[in-house]
């Protein structure tokens, strides 16, 4: 089976390439037989589970990798346990390809994961295979109490191509940018998780004063353009001064009818961070219109996508050109992703969930991805960044204190004025 665009282009982009959720649970340990019998349960009778990425027969430029059967599928060759720590275990799992000759995943069980005596199952898998909303599907699906989801309905009719939308969408895809301030040779792998304040993130969502309040995406948005303020300077001290930095935002292609199907069926938005605005809740008023106009950009994308598809058949190397060049640290800087798990309370095996994490990919240096997600009251950030030792805590502190800002008392009584 020949992969999509998206597929392939994930796949030629020369990164790892690896992406993650993990769960946390509180009580017993959890049990690996436990577990793999679940595993075996659930995700046996997906086909995509038990897919082997095979390479091109011929030149890269001229042919496609595809994806083959591997045979029975068998959870004890994917779900291991592990003794290491959580940000050990998601550090090694987005930092090193997965083994090639098996399905592109793994699932990893590890005892007192956390400092806190929780325990941790680990979903690692090549975004080629799977995008973040497949694995929050999977994960779903392993609980208790999971439903089994609806089989995919008829297509959705996609949206009417209009030339001045794709000719605007591709200026944007191809404005230049500059990556983050490190230089190539200090750059090193690093991964930090960071609690958020319940209290905080709440306020937070109340700004501005006298509007609608904030998303979780746009609060990402906004606290991560203060944070590269913060720790980077203004813009105008960048090697590139005030050239743009982009955030890149996957936004979910699903429609009813094929909420749960597995894949990639996702597009990629670039927006300008507010770095320069002059507080925290104009930072936020700009990410909010930002985030605002993405439903019509994705409408551009959803007419765009056949077209893409086909050029990428008859010439598989420009999905190669397109990974290449939309990997570059000055086209994607940096991507943002938040979500709430609506799934609660929810348990495995009798463990009762207590938090999820997801874990985005490693870029090259000059890169920072932030993922950010709300399970109950619980608020979970992670970054993974390809910057200095200590940057990603670093901007995951400057998150915090940007969202600490936007909280205080002070913001609600002006920010409407």
């Amino acid at each position: 089976m020949r992969l999509s665009v998206v597929d392939q282009g994930h796949i030629r982009s020369g990164q790892p390439g690896t992406i993650g959720i993990a769960a946390l649970f509180s009580g017993d340990p959890l049990d690996l037989a436990q577990v793999r019998s679940r595993v075996g349960a659930r995700w046996g009778g997906l086909d995509r589970m038990s897919w082997v990425l095979r390479r091109p027969t011929g030149p890269a430029a001229v042919s496609g990798h595809h994806w083959s059967p591997a045979g029975p599928f068998v959870p004890e060759t994917h779900v291991v346990a592990s003794g290491e720590g959580l940000e050990s275990v998601l550090t090694s799992g987005v930092s090193r390809p997965l083994p090639a000759g098996r399905p592109l995943w793994r699932l990893v069980v590890a005892e007192n994961a956390t400092p806190a005596g929780e325990h941790a199952l680990v979903l690692l898998a090549h975004h080629g295979l799977l995008d973040g909303r497949s694995l929050e599907t999977l994960f779903r699906l392993l609980m208790d109490d999971a439903a089994t989801p609806r089989p995919p309905g008829p297509a959705a009719p996609r949206p009417p191509a209009v030339p001045a939308a794709l000719r605007r969408e591709l200026q944007r895809l191809g404005a230049r940018g500059q990556s983050l301030p490190v230089a190539a040779e200090e750059a090193r792998p690093e991964l930090a998780v960071v609690e958020l304040p319940p209290e905080v993130v709440g306020a937070a969502r109340r700004q501005p004063a006298r509007g609608r309040g904030a998303t979780l995406n746009e609060l990402l948005l906004a606290s991560l353009a203060g944070a590269l303020r913060a720790c980077y300077g203004p813009l105008g001290h960048w090697p590139d001064g005030a050239v743009p930095v982009y955030a890149t935002l996957p936004v979910d292609l699903r429609a009813r009818q094929n909420t749960y199907e597995l894949g990639n069926i996702v597009t990629a938005l670039r927006v300008p961070l507010p770095v320069d605005a002059p507080s925290a809740v104009d930072r936020l008023r700009t990410c909010q219109q930002l985030v605002a106009s993405l439903q019509h950009r994705c409408d551009a994308h959803r007419a765009a996508l056949p077209t893409v598809e086909a050029a990428a058949r008859l010439v598989p190397g420009l999905s190669n050109a397109m990974a290449r060049r939309l990997v570059r640290p000055d086209v994607t800087p940096t991507v943002c992703t938040a979500f709430k798990w609506r799934d609660n309370p929810c348990a495995l095996n009798g463990r009762r969930l207590t938090r999820v994490l997801p874990v985005p990919q490693l870029n090259p240096p000059g890169s920072a991805n932030l993922c950010l997600v709300q399970t109950a009251d619980a608020y979970t950030l992670t970054v993974v960044s390809h910057l200095r030792p200590g940057d990603a805590t670093m901007l995951g502190d400057a998150v915090t204190r940007e969202l600490e800002e936007l909280a205080a008392p002070t913001h609600h009584a002006t920010a409407g004025t």
